[in-house]
């Protein structure tokens, strides 16, 4: 897939042979060539608050614009080949890129946090087409709750099956040039840990660890740090989540699990403190809030009952839609869903086929044409960034974007 030459800092989507690439799956370097940084969010102790983590780091970093003379991309140097030509960086200020990658398998959460719930992966002549969030089609998602019948199904898999669907994820998905790949991870260090680092390795991923002030979650994130040691994982910090909550009226902060725990593990082994995140009654309530205010919204512009805006807000917008213009499920379908040949993994007997066609590396895509979000995750976006812990989590958000240039830069000056 080729990297539209008007997307500054975008490596070409010629994949040749490169050095630091030798190994590695080649539809994964085709798709993840064109990506800056890939950040894993970690945590050793379920509960922490992880997945919420991974959702507000990818908005937060998908709502500041970032310039493109910042240092290479994450994938194959364009020196490397002599028919790739990258195009010239520009320091004019643009909306990043953000795509996040869903790899709790077994508990899927992301979908529900940015309101997407319901929604289908679309298919087409390139592979699956990520669910965006909103018009702007700056952020991407892929979770396999969106390959769920229902999202009341489990997901039972050995390991094989699971390290399946991660390559397909990585391999056969339409990400195209993206400045983040937030990879959202399940607690612990098990399969899906060990998958992703094997498909990433060449890629040069870095971490982020996310606690919470009490004592056996600090113990069990001892052992996520050990995990990165031992795999050579780069941590660019630790961010103690749930530190105290925040009162609603009088916004007075109570240390209800204690306080500075995540802090003193980072100065005793020596990696940097991102900061503290509150408990936000406000950040709770994003999603029901959202839901309430979409379906009000949809009702006062289009006369719609309650049970026909609860199907409205549902329904996915094209680019250029908004309340307004979606007035009836059947109208709002902007993209065509995935034929019924194509791999549903909702079923433990489907492994995860390969979903993507041949299709030419120089096609270009119409992403006027692709689903962008709903009215109901376009509300829950717009919540997300007017809670009272956005700011904090934008000031996080800078230490890890220039943590993560300096890791990429670093990255690049050593190969």
């Amino acid at each position: 897939m080729a990297a539209s030459p008007s997307t500054p800092g975008a490596a070409t989507a010629g994949v040749s042979a490169s050095a630091s690439h030798l190994g590695a799956d080649p539809s994964i370097v085709r798709r993840l060539s064109q990506v800056r940084n890939i950040i894993l969010v970690l945590s050793g102790k379920g509960g922490v608050g992880k997945s919420s983590v991974s959702a507000q780091l990818a908005l937060s970093l998908s709502s500041t614009p970032i310039t493109d003379d910042d240092g290479p991309t994450t994938g194959p140097s364009s020196s490397s080949s002599p028919s790739s030509s990258s195009p010239t960086p520009s320091s004019t200020p643009r909306t990043p890129r953000v795509g996040i990658l869903d790899i709790d398998l077994t508990g899927p959460s992301i979908p529900r946090m940015l309101g997407l719930d319901g929604q289908t992966v679309k298919q087409s002549s390139d592979g699956w087409v990520p669910v965006y969030t909103d018009a702007s089609q700056s952020l991407a998602v892929m979770s396999v709750g969106f390959l769920l019948r229902s999202k009341n199904d489990s997901v039972v898999w050995r390991g094989p099956k699971k390290n399946a669907m991660i390559k397909q994820f990585l391999g056969d998905v339409r990400w195209g040039p993206l400045d983040y790949l937030v990879i959202d991870t399940p607690p612990g260090t098990s399969d899906e840990h060990i998958s992703i680092l094997e498909y990433l390795r060449t890629f040069q991923p870095s971490a982020v660890m996310v606690t919470t002030p009490q004592a056996v979650s600090l113990a069990d994130n001892l052992r996520s740090l050990d995990f990165t040691r031992k795999t050579n994982l780069p941590l660019l910090g630790l961010i103690e989540n749930m530190s105290g909550y925040v009162c609603p009226h009088c916004e007075e902060c109570t240390n209800v699990w204690g306080k500075g725990g995540g802090e003193a593990l980072a100065q005793r082994e020596r990696i940097h403190f991102l900061g503290r995140i509150p408990i936000d009654p406000g950040l709770v309530r994003v999603l029901d809030d959202a839901k309430e205010e979409a379906q009000a919204k949809v009702q006062t512009q289009n006369g719609s009952d309650a049970s026909a805006a609860a199907e409205i807000i549902n329904q996915p917008l094209d680019a250029h839609e908004t309340a307004a213009t979606s007035s009836a499920p059947a109208s709002a379908a902007a993209a065509a869903p995935a034929p019924a040949s194509a791999p549903v993994p909702a079923s433990a007997a489907a492994a995860a086929p390969s979903a993507s066609a041949a299709a030419s590396s120089t096609g270009q895509h119409d992403d006027s044409a692709t689903p962008a979000g709903t009215i109901l995750s376009r509300t829950t976006i717009q919540r997300y960034r007017d809670s009272q812990t956005f700011p904090i989590f934008q000031k996080i958000t800078d230490q890890i974007r220039d943590l993560a240039r300096q890791h990429r830069n670093s990255s690049a000056a050593g190969q």
